[in-house]
């Protein structure tokens, strides 16, 4: 009998050791953090040129690498579609965005074919934690549960207010969604602290699992409306006094001693339509600084809250074995009004709960820092992102390079660093190959800027543009006339050379209509809504009235 046991007893152990090894093998794997924000421009935190006050964001930076260039899609959805799958927009099926222009590339969310990070990376072992934005589909069959994520928090549309209401009464309740149940913000919360308020309780139910994780956190700050907290606004109170002139010139002498802008780089010229600060009125100035103050606080709140999710890393131990990394998903949003504009629905101050204002162009010139034009342009200052990234382990701190990457490259990053592999088959159905490039090389100090072997393109509304070394081509709809900067010199894009080199527009232009053709890109004119509305500060047809400046 004893023979038995002992023997019965070694065979236990024989089974049990592979099980114990695959625990400690899945363990060991890096979780990963994406970190987005909502219309913040290129020089808004610290660590890119900033006055604001972004020190968890600055330590991140410093510990780890920040890339030159970075690139999203200009506006909002398609941002999120490319992020979330590694394909171009309009492969995704959210090629102008989330409504629906009865053509599959313009179907408003995300394809079958296109698999999320969070579907991937499920089915590679990882627990996948969303808490924030979601704006790729409104149908709830295509919401984050339905999408791969274990967890979800947040608002499935473009926008949100980030009070309930408040001491004014003006502000309608917030609906938001926890696995697919509503539930609404409750008066006195603010919707920046509850979206890391349900990370945190995500991370930490998640860690009674042997698993690592994947957090998609995408906020909603600092897309409009302007709403802070009063403490918050209170830190800035009389530091845009200065004026935006003054600002900007701050910002890129900044730049310059960070290493963000090179001494050798062209910037933007002066925007025509900003009005000089020194001819504004008192009470002009009064209401353009109050925008700042309220759009500095917000940025502020976002990184006090990253400050806690640091912690929690700490706290768990985990903050060795975990990537992060940071964007935006578009430039700062234009959209000059005029200095006596009269806001809009305001049932309270700027900042508060109720009020309905956003930055507008003349702070948005600031912001996009040192490029030129805005959200929804395919100009640098519309797609530019500041990107860090953060993983003790394995990237070395204090680097800036210059990257050029763009979304695309996030989804073949994170599944590399995971050892994912990307299915061949996913619940029958054939996913697209991914379009980006592993940014591990660049990462790992291996390569200094991604090595793609093939141009970057962009198409929305009619704005079109093409990346190949350090040429670029762009144009502005309704003109389907190109234009050409060299941006190894000029990312400011303050001489156009089309009429002389003629030869690399034909070039360019003949990549991207190869792209176009089979990516399903549709001439905008052919497929532009009914009722399109104009996104502030461009001359151009945006989304419809009901997502207008998301």
């Amino acid at each position: 009998m004893k023979r038995i046991f002992v023997i019965s007893f070694i065979l236990y152990i024989a089974a049990a050791v592979p099980l114990l090894a695959q625990k400690k093998a899945d363990t060991s794997k890096p979780n990963l953090i994406l970190i987005m924000v909502d219309d913040m421009g290129f020089s808004d935190i610290g660590s890119y040129g900033s006055e604001i006050q972004t020190p968890n964001l600055d330590k991140l930076a410093a510990e780890g690498l920040r890339f030159r260039e970075f690139y999203n899609n200009s506006i909002c959805a398609p941002t999120r579609a490319s992020l979330l799958t590694g394909q171009y927009q309009h492969r995704a099926g959210v090629g102008y965005f989330d409504v629906n222009l009865g053509l599959p590339a313009y179907q408003g969310y995300l394809n079958k074919e296109s698999l999320t990070l969070a579907e991937v990376l499920k089915q590679n072992g990882y627990s996948t934690l969303m808490s924030g934005k979601w704006h790729v589909g409104k149908d709830s069959l295509g919401w984050p549960n339905q999408r791969g994520f274990d967890q979800f928090y947040g608002f499935v549309p473009g926008a949100s207010n980030y009070f309930d209401i408040g001491e004014y009464g003006q502000a309608p309740p917030v609906t938001l969604i926890k696995n697919n149940t509503k539930e609404n913000l409750k008066p006195g919360e603010y919707l920046t602290n509850k979206i890391v308020d349900n990370a945190l309780a995500f991370l930490d139910e998640q860690n009674k699992t042997q698993k690592p994780f994947f957090l998609y956190l995408p906020f909603n700050a600092p897309h409009w409306p302007l709403q802070a907290l009063p403490e918050d606004i209170a830190k800035y109170k009389g530091r845009y006094d200065i004026g935006w002139d003054s600002l900007r010139q701050q910002r890129l002498a900044r730049q310059r001693e960070l290493g963000i802008l090179l001494p050798n780089q062209k910037v933007a010229q002066r925007d025509p339509e900003v009005p000089k600060w020194d001819n504004l009125t008192y009470d002009q100035k009064q209401l353009w600084k109050a925008k700042m103050e309220v759009y500095a606080a917000m940025i502020d709140r976002v990184d006090q809250n990253i400050g806690r999710v640091l912690a929690k890393l700490k706290e768990l131990k985990k903050d060795e074995n975990t990537l992060i990394v940071f964007i935006s998903d578009n430039g700062a949003q234009g959209g000059y009004a005029g200095t006596n504009r009269k806001p809009q629905r305001n049932g309270g101050p700027i900042g508060s709960p109720g009020s309905y204002d956003y930055q507008e162009q003349s702070w948005a010139y600031v912001s996009n820092t040192p490029h030129r034009q805005y959200k929804n342009n395919m100009h640098e200052g519309g797609f530019s992102s500041p990107f860090i990234a953060w993983f003790p382990k394995r990237i070395k701190g204090g680097q800036i390079v210059k990257g050029t990457a763009h979304l695309i490259d996030i989804a073949p990053t994170f599944y590399e660093m995971a050892g994912a592999t990307y299915p061949a088959n996913y619940k029958g159905v054939k996913p697209h190959p991914l379009a980006g490039k592993s940014l591990v090389p660049v990462l790992t100090s291996q390569a200094t800027e991604v090595n793609r072997g093939e141009p970057l393109f962009w198409e929305r509304a009619g704005n079109r543009a093409v990346r190949k070394g350090d040429w670029k081509i762009v144009s502005t709809y309704p003109s389907y006339k190109w234009e050409l900067y060299d941006l190894s010199k000029d990312r400011g894009e303050t001489k156009d050379l089309a009429g002389e080199r003629p030869d690399i527009v034909n070039e360019l232009s003949a990549d991207y209509f190869k792209w176009a053709e089979r990516t399903g890109v549709v001439d905008y004119d052919k497929i532009k809504p009914n009722q399109p509305m104009q996104i502030p500060g461009q001359s151009t047809p945006g989304p419809v009235a009901a997502q207008s400046n998301h």
